[in-house]
């Protein structure tokens, strides 16, 4: 089956140069071993079902013999032996060269299981479902960095080459790399589902060994895809899933199944951004919901492109979750992160995305034309309260934003008379 490349080529060919050894982790089906194997030497499976006893005893034993081959030695799913991580630490130490291991992981491991951080060591590296540039759907004409470098940048007239029932599929047969590289495109919307139905009935059982009920996690999975691209209170999320199906669960119960799924790198909430353009009373600082994948949403809703075709409006949270979904893949190759803003008088900016350098972009996300006049003066109004500000303190000055954009499931790039960017999804690459 033909390779991808994915944006985290670049980022471990860096890091494997720099330290011993790299964790890729990401949830499962998002491509990281196969990632890796691109760059390996060697390979250990440690859930090789022909040889799953025999590499446990020997991780039991005397774990270093695991360590060897030629490097960098991909150690596949290594949090089935937790022993491993030190093991790793302790001969990147012996061995004193860079480039040496390559960790892959499809769930968080309890601290408590390993000795040492890995500081200095271990690099972590954080992989999610294929980007719309990934999978060969966006022409990746408008480069962020390129704009980040150039805010001037010509960028009208680029045209996307999806159309918003394109997009609409794109969305609910998600990032998966089977589901991407699939020619059915039947048969590659049944990867979300099944990949749901895995998520609840095992996965969600095995992460950290806690008997948990299917039934409910199907629910919190439901009434979270209910709630994406929102600040839903976790007190009213928790009512959702007892109105809907008479489930009775309580905080304590939501919070740990939450956890678990976080845990399985599957829920992915987005962070607030809280500037002091405003009192600390009036902006929101509560999570704005959100999965690793828009397919997530869409199968635990049961949702399909021609029902999603009809409710544009609820797709509208599907596709802000797909420019959430990309932009954080495209951030983590410019060495940054994504955020929210929001505050109690409706001003608001569905992204934030800083680069590790301090610059950063306003970015709202809107799928239809109708809709941008609205996004744009969102935009503009936060720079004039941070400029207002910046004129009031005197110190403690804010940066003001570098770029304006607003990503749509339109057609085609152009730049508004107020410098705003109004960009394609399916234009876009790191």
């Amino acid at each position: 089956m033909a390779y991808l490349r994915r944006v985290a080529d670049d980022q471990l060919r860096l890091l494997l140069e720099a330290m011993g050894a790299v964790l890729v982790e990401g949830p499962k089906w998002c491509g990281k071993t196969t990632t890796a194997e691109q760059q390996a030497g060697s390979v250990l499976r440690m859930q090789d079902p022909d040889d799953f006893e025999e590499l446990q005893s020997t991780a039991k034993t005397k774990p270093s013999l695991l360590l060897l081959g030629d490097t960098p030695r991909l150690i596949d799913e290594w949090q089935d032996a937790p022993v491993l991580w030190d093991a790793v630490r302790t001969m990147v130490d012996k061995r004193g060269l860079p480039g040496q291991f390559i960790l892959t992981g499809s769930n968080s491991v309890d601290d408590s299981k390993i000795r040492h951080t890995g500081t200095g060591r271990i690099a972590s590296l954080k992989m999610r479902p294929m980007s719309l540039w990934e999978s060969g759907e966006s022409t990746g004409e408008i480069s962020l960095i390129e704009l980040f470098s150039n805010p001037d940048l010509d960028i009208d007239g680029k045209q996307s080459a999806m159309t918003v029932e394109q997009l609409i599929y794109a969305a609910c047969r998600g990032g998966w790399p089977q589901a991407v590289l699939s020619k059915n495109e039947k048969s590659a919307l049944q990867v979300a589902r099944k990949y749901v139905s895995t998520l609840c009935d095992r996965d969600i059982q095995k992460v950290d060994g806690v008997r948990r009920n299917p039934h409910l996690a199907r629910m919190l999975l439901r009434t979270y895809a209910r709630n994406i691209s929102t600040l839903a209170k976790t007190s009213s999320m928790v009512a959702d899933i007892t109105e809907q199906d008479s489930v009775y669960c309580t905080r304590p119960t939501f919070e740990d199944y939450v956890s678990a799924f976080e845990r399985l790198y599957i829920i992915e909430d987005i962070p607030a951004w809280c500037p002091a353009i405003r009192s600390k009373a009036a902006i929101r600082n509560t999570p704005k919901r959100g999965f690793c994948d828009p397919s997530i949403a869409v199968a635990a809703l049961q949702l399909s492109p021609e029902v999603l075709q009809t409710q544009l409006k609820t797709f509208g949270f599907q596709f802000e979750q797909m420019c959430i979904r990309d932009l954080r893949a495209y951030s983590d190759a410019l060495d940054g992160e994504v955020s929210y803003y929001h505050d109690k008088y409706g001003l608001e900016a569905d992204v934030v995305l800083h680069l590790g350098d301090g610059r950063y972009a306003l970015i709202e996300c809107k799928l239809g034309s109708s809709e941008i006049e609205d996004g744009a003066k969102h935009l503009c109004e936060m720079h004039r309260l941070i400029r207002e500000h910046n004129l009031q303190e005197k110190q403690n000055l804010l940066r003001e934003p570098d770029l304006k954009i607003v990503i749509t499931g339109g057609r085609m790039a152009y730049t508004r008379p107020d410098g705003v960017k109004v960009i394609p999804l399916a234009c876009l690459k790191a």
